[in-house]
């Protein structure tokens, strides 16, 4: 049965889907809280250990080691990332093969024994106890990312999956900031400081455990796995593998690649904030607490500028905004006033002429970097064959940790040639815009998102009606009335999923629309009377594309509409569906008529105006209709039903 919808705009959006809780209703959940906890205590802890460490060997090295602190300070980072090289192969495996609360309790438990162990290394000022925990918490952090990550999308559902992991990053960066801040804080009292560290690190890791036991049960994706124990020989399996499917590959690399940029900026923060800023330790932890803050607000708002579902076309607005506010930072270091006296502390910094602009940049580097990196996240556990996901991240935490090496060689490298930290700003920014083209080339899913996303978020303000009928899985046929150019542009911003659209060929010789639909690989279509053989590769290309499991729109009308009106069906749609027998899923466009790309009368200024900025448009999703249903006659009057008046 078809359903009318009310006709006008305002009425409509009463009528619409209800509104689901925010992302921090998720904290009121056990398939969440509990997970969300543990994992914040845990990057707390790793943080607090290593921070109050370096602090301890930067400013008392000589009573615990003859090394250099310069030597010491950058082994333990050293030590710490190593075993995500050796162990991640093997960690995504056993991910994989048993049950993840079980399994994080585990962790969890071989935290508190690793914290034992620091503990006694405090206590007894044994450095070699420290550096051996250092490791063991590495190799700990190690085997609870693939669970970090994989988890998710067994506990949360798709729609859920942006929200959760912007919350994730959120408390991640979050836990890591108060880590840091902690642990620099408490050691420098000389004498609570280190018993104050021992026992806490104990106690918070006790406290992980605590909320670990509430985790509910979720089950292996593969218990029957027998785990390959050669870390190389598995590494490059789980590289080829993911290498399979182009689109997750391309966005591990996307992901490390935002570790590349991360290492390179952060790892100059304390010089930055010493020569450049004139200032003492206060100002470093300014800078590392608005850029986590950044981090952790842009991550938050990737739910509500996703609209709910993974939207990758923030990826790209994430890469823009990396690369300009890296470039103003360089302009922005140009422009502070060094302070007349030697030294200043953060608020005698925030006093000088040109530091909020500085602050400002470093602020939307994280915010910007949220944009960029929560999503890949999600596409990344969406697209990827759950089965593999463990494994996937796995490999995937291997290449972070070879891109924040590779980080600090770079970085060596530039600043042994000259380049001074603000031009190293600048030359990652650049860089960035390189790599982000280059990346978004191979992928045009991606620009094509941007290109939707931007446009129902600036010109339009778009209202979905039953989104959730579009199928998460699986192939289908969408049918929709045509009224404008930018139909199809609506249409996949609203759909979780690609699509591929059947469009009039003469479209592929616009310059920009052209373009435009070439990249979602759209597929032409001729009358039969001028091209027959181009309407029949039409057909066949449509049933390989369902055959694949994919989302195929067609426009039945065959043309704009030029009244407001439309047009009759024609039988086309009947002949995809004989051919393929999948569920059509009806669809209606609500207040694209009269929009400048529209047919509507008029001349092109007056139509450029009629609408204003930001108008309201609805795209109706219909239940779906079986094939041997799915007449034209019938598409037609489902499509007109849920349009209404409202054209």
């Amino acid at each position: 049965m078809s359903q009318t919808k009310p006709t006008d705009p305002h009425e409509a959006s009463a009528h619409a889907a209800p509104q689901h809780a925010s992302q921090f209703a998720l904290l009121g959940q056990r398939r969440f809280a509990p997970f969300f906890w543990t994992q914040f205590l845990g990057a707390f802890n790793d943080n607090l250990f290593k921070t109050a460490l370096i602090v301890v060997l930067t400013f008392d090295a000589a009573s615990w080691t003859t090394l250099s602190p310069s030597m010491v300070t950058n082994l333990i980072p050293g030590l710490f990332i190593l075993p995500y090289v050796l162990f991640s192969a093997t960690s995504g495996q056993i991910a994989e093969k048993f049950e993840k609360a079980r399994l994080v309790r585990f962790i969890k438990w071989a935290e508190i024994a690793i914290m034992g162990i620091a503990a006694l290394g405090w206590m007894t000022h044994s450095l070699w106890l420290l550096v051996l925990a250092i490791f063991a918490m590495g190799t700990h952090s190690t085997l609870f990312g693939p669970v970090k990550y994989s988890y998710m999308p067994q506990q949360l559902k798709p729609e859920e999956l942006t929200g959760g992991n912007g919350m994730v990053e959120m408390g991640t960066f979050v836990g890591i900031l108060l880590g840091q801040v902690f642990g620099d804080v408490l050691v420098m009292h000389a004498s609570l400081g280190i018993p104050v560290v021992a026992a806490g690190t104990v106690g918070f890791a006790v406290l992980g455990l605590l909320a670990s036991y509430r985790i509910p049960v979720t089950p292996a994706p593969a218990p029957d796995l027998r785990i390959a124990w050669n870390p190389f020989t598995e590494t490059v399996r789980n590289l080829k593998y993911s290498a399979g499917n182009r689109t997750v590959f391309l966005s591990m690399l996307g992901n490390s690649w935002f570790w590349f940029y991360g290492a390179m900026v952060l790892a100059q923060f304390p010089v930055y904030a010493m020569t450049y800023l004139k200032g003492d330790h206060s100002v470093f932890v300014l800078l590392l607490t608005v850029f986590s803050l950044g981090i952790g607000a842009g991550s938050l708002l990737c739910e509500k500028l996703s609209g709910r579902k993974v939207e990758i076309g923030l990826v790209p607005f994430g890469s823009i905004g990396l690369s300009l506010f890296g470039i103003d930072l360089y302009f922005a270091s140009q422009g502070y006033v060094v302070p007349a006296a030697a030294t200043v502390d953060a608020l005698g910094m925030l006093a000088q002429p040109g530091s909020w602009r500085i602050l400002f940049d470093v602020v939307m580097i994280g915010v910007f970097g949220g944009f960029f990196i929560v999503p890949l996240f999600a596409l990344i556990q969406l697209r990827c064959d759950p089965k593999h996901l463990s494994r996937t991240i796995a490999g995937m935490n291997i290449l972070n940790a070879l891109f924040m090496v590779a980080a600090a060689g770079v970085a060596i490298l530039l600043l042994g040639q000259g380049l001074t930290i603000p031009e190293l700003f600048l030359a990652t920014a650049i860089m960035n815009g390189i790599v982000a083209a280059y990346i978004f080339s191979l992928v045009p899913e991606f620009l094509m998102r941007f290109l939707a996303w931007l446009l129902i978020h600036t010109v339009h303000k778009v209202k979905v009606i039953e989104a959730g009928r579009i199928p998460e899985h699986g192939a289908a046929v969408l049918v929709c009335n045509h009224v404008s150019y930018v139909d199809a542009i609506v249409i996949m911003a609203a759909s979780p999923r690609p699509i591929r659209f059947v469009m009039d060929h003469r479209i592929f010789g616009t310059p920009l629309l052209g373009w435009i639909f070439r990249t979602a690989k759209a597929i032409p279509i001729a009358p039969a009377k001028e091209d027959p053989w181009l309407l029949e590769k039409s057909y066949v290309d449509i049933a390989h594309a369902l055959h694949e499991g994919e989302l195929v729109c067609i426009f039945p009308e065959g043309r704009l509409t030029t009244t407001g009106e439309m047009n009759e069906f024609k039988g086309g749609i009947a002949k995809v569906v004989e051919r393929s027998q999948v569920p059509v899923i009806p669809m209606a466009l609500r207040g694209l008529w009269g929009h400048l790309l529209s047919r509507s009368e008029g001349n092109v200024f007056e139509r450029a105006f009629r609408k204003g900025l930001r108008s309201r448009l609805a795209l109706a999703v219909g239940l779906p209709v079986a094939p041997h249903a799915a007449t034209p006659e019938r598409l037609q009057q489902e499509v007109l039903a849920l349009r209404g008046e409202w054209k």
